[in-house]
């Protein structure tokens, strides 16, 4: 059984605490958004796709109203259809600004609160009728968000083989956590080494350590041994020597934010690993979900970077690794220019070239729109 983030049924919510792994797996209780928003800002859960679960998740154990959920101020309106719309927008409001780069958490906000206004325009729609749909809606994300992750698993690992010899076996290169601590489960990135793997078509995977935090040593290294995939840890400074000593086939990494134009965000050191790449001539691929793509970011260069504290790098479980006093800038993400994702962007609807990924996108809405 693979590692859970998240562990939810209707009323209590636990999330698994990613700054203690590997030493500790500890499963802290999120009673309401409060909690949530302490727990996203601290990076006890990561990841685009699941922060967007757990905030979302959050507002509906408050409004499940179960003995978890905290008391007081917070408490959703029983009685008053509308009162309950704007409870719900305001705490999404306050989650939003737990961390600005990833942007699932405010894309979720964006459906939930359409979807509440459609349903406020149903005749007879009463504030508990009201109530049970929201829940409705916020449980079903944690299928779709699997469902979405396999589908970005299978099209990666199809992509990636047609390139190669029948039969020929791969070895991925990758940066950060991206798998089923990052999600409701399975992963992206990790996703399609998931997908290779069951194939019988992944040779090993090469995980960076990822500074900071060593998100890829601490979270990835555990949920890839924990699985039972074939990987390797190797230093992010070793990336380069990696793809030209280990025999690298593709870099396959995530993302918290895609501009319309097909840069991206996600942890720092992407960009240079994308460099690198194309020097040694090795496809560099982005696995991110439709959710994920910001259309209405026109470059990387609009993407809010957010910024860690010092000391994420002067110190290691409160020991001080730097000097006193020394200068520190630690940005969490940097953006990676579209024209080199020479791979391909992996969404749920296919790999497209970051270059057809608007049109792509937009065709896909307008479909599913005329099917609603």
């Amino acid at each position: 059984m693979a590692l859970e983030a998240i562990r939810y049924r209707r009323g209590s919510l636990q999330i698994l605490n990613q700054l203690l792994l590997p030493a500790e797996l500890r499963y802290e209780s999120v009673p309401g958004v409060e909690r949530a928003w302490r727990a996203i800002a601290d990076m006890e859960v990561r990841g685009a796709p699941a922060i967007a679960l757990v905030g979302c998740l959050s507002l509906a154990v408050e409004l499940a109203g179960g003995s978890e959920a905290p008391a007081g101020g917070s408490e959703a309106p029983a009685e008053d259809a509308a009162a309950l719309e704007a409870f719900v927008e305001r705490r999404l409001r306050y989650l939003l600004t737990a961390r600005p780069t990833a942007v699932n958490l405010a894309r979720e906000a964006q459906r939930l609160l359409a979807f509440i206004r459609r349903r406020l325009q149903t005749p007879g729609v009463t504030a508990q009728g009201l109530r049970e749909s929201i829940l409705e809606h916020i449980e079903g994300l944690l299928e779709q968000d699997r469902e979405v992750n396999r589908r970005i698993g299978g099209h990666g690992a199809g992509h990636i083989l047609c390139h190669l010899p029948e039969g020929a076996s791969v070895t991925i290169l990758t940066h950060c956590n991206t798998g089923t601590l990052a999600t409701a489960g399975y992963g992206t990135a990790l996703g399609i080494v998931r997908a290779l793997h069951a194939r019988g078509r992944l040779r090993r995977v090469l995980c960076t350590e990822t500074r900071p935090c060593n998100q890829g040593g601490r979270l990835t290294a555990a949920e890839l041994l924990h699985d039972g995939v074939p990987a390797t840890l190797i230093a992010d400074g070793a990336a380069a020597a990696a793809m030209r000593h280990r025999g690298v086939q593709a870099v396959v990494v995530g993302a918290d934010r895609v501009a319309a134009n097909g840069d991206t965000a996600n942890k720092i050191g992407t960009y240079q690993l994308a460099v690198v790449a194309q020097y040694h001539g090795v496809p560099f691929y982005v696995a991110a979900p439709s959710s994920s793509c910001d259309l209405e970011t026109a470059s990387g260069g609009d993407i809010p970077i957010e910024e860690r504290s010092r000391r994420e790098l002067t110190h290691l479980q409160g020991v001080r690794l730097a000097p006193e006093g020394i200068d520190v800038w630690n940005p969490a993400f940097d953006v990676t220019p579209h024209e080199l994702i020479t791979g391909g962007i992996v969404t749920e609807w296919g790999v497209f070239a970051p270059g057809e990924l608007r049109r792509a996108l937009a065709e896909r809405a307008a479909l599913a729109g005329g099917q609603q």
